[in-house]
């Protein structure tokens, strides 16, 4: 049983991973006790009910359902207390579509052709910011984060510009879809590396690891937006990038986000988006900002459903893509740097005499 497995195991480049955390709702993040307190209370809830078990079974009698039912509900409670970000809904809405994230001209075809404008933005926003980059593999070496990857859409090109990508899905079925498609390409195979998991599951062994997070399409979707943020800050190395782009919550997004595109069109399928869990770029960036974050750019996109192409646009009443970057480590001021404030505070001994 991999709970049982103390060992750890490695992914992501270079990061860490118990991989008792893939037990549904062992979500990490929050703090060590909180860790502890789910272990111990499962295994007790195990053990508790292994021992009536071989008890009764010693003795020829039957255990009882009443023992069983609370046995149970011991464990249905301390899984479904483990806070996470992942929304159970949101899930069973993806899992029906796993199977269908490489059909460019299916489900996700949005998707696909967002790639044109977001990937650009990406790359560019990268580049701008560092004067080392290779020609040909202008991501090199860069450690980038996709969370919430599905099957791989955004990670496979920031792979083949050279990034070291490590893709996270809470669904398993999304992860063997993008594993599948890495496979068909040796340099990615050695590149990119998915794993089933939430984000708050690979925070305590991942801090600071990554110097980039996408969330492309994705917070739309979660439970716990601030947790969320919280977890992106922590495995995210300081002066490192955030890159998000989600929908608006506007009456605009409503009318062509759902009505339109899921309803009319079908260009999405129905039900995949719930107006109440858009998110206004300013609560975003009020989210952003408070866990340690400097928003740089924020911008609107537009989706054409009859060219089935993406373009950027000043309003973000639709679509819209963000970047912020972590704030750095404070440096702390030399011996000689204090010396000089407290000079430059001191009245000099000559003030107010004649010359």
């Amino acid at each position: 049983m991999a709970a049982s497995i103390q060992t750890s195991v490695n992914f992501g480049q270079g990061c860490p991973v118990q991989p008792w955390r893939n037990v549904p709702g062992a979500a990490a993040g929050k703090d060590d006790h909180a860790d502890l307190s789910f272990q111990t209370g499962l295994r007790g809830a195990f053990q508790n009910y292994n021992w009536k078990t071989q008890l009764n079974s010693s003795s020829a009698l039957p255990v009882s359902l009443t023992e069983i039912k609370s046995s149970m509900l011991t464990m249905k409670r301390l899984f479904s207390t483990s806070h996470s970000s992942v929304d159970s809904e949101e899930m069973k809405k993806f899992q029906l579509l796993a199977h269908k994230w490489w059909d460019e001209e299916g489900e996700y075809s949005a998707l696909h052709s967002m790639n044109d404008i977001r990937v650009p933005f990406i790359r560019d926003t990268l580049l701008n910011m560092s004067s080392n980059y290779h020609l040909g593999n202008p991501l090199s070496g860069v450690k980038i984060l996709d969370v919430g990857c599905g099957g791989g859409l955004l990670s496979e090109p920031l792979g083949r510009l050279g990034a070291l990508v490590t893709g996270i899905d809470p669904l398993e079925d999304n992860i063997r879809t993008a594993d599948q498609h890495k496979s068909f390409d040796p340099v990615l195979a050695k590149r990119i590396q998915y794993k089933s998991s939430s984000l708050e599951e690979i925070v305590e062994e991942c801090m600071e690891t990554f110097d980039v997070i996408v969330a492309s399409e994705v917070v739309e979707h979660v439970a716990d937006l601030e947790m969320f943020i919280k977890c992106c800050s922590q495995v995210l190395k300081p002066e490192g990038s955030l890159f998000i782009t989600t929908i608006n919550k506007t009456q605009l997004s409503y009318i062509l986000g759902i009505v339109v595109a899921e309803k009319i069109i079908g260009v999405v399928p129905e039900g995949t988006h719930k107006w109440e869990k858009f998110v206004p770029p300013e609560e975003l960036e009020r989210l952003l900002e408070s866990n340690g974050f400097s928003v740089k750019t924020v911008k609107g996109m537009l989706y054409n459903p009859l060219l089935g192409s993406w373009s950027w646009m000043e309003s973000t009443d639709i679509n819209y893509a963000l970047h912020a970057v972590k704030s750095g480590a404070q440096e702390q001021p030399s011996p000689t740097d204090a010396l000089s404030e407290l000079e430059k505070d001191q009245p000099s001994a000559t003030a107010g005499t004649a010359v």
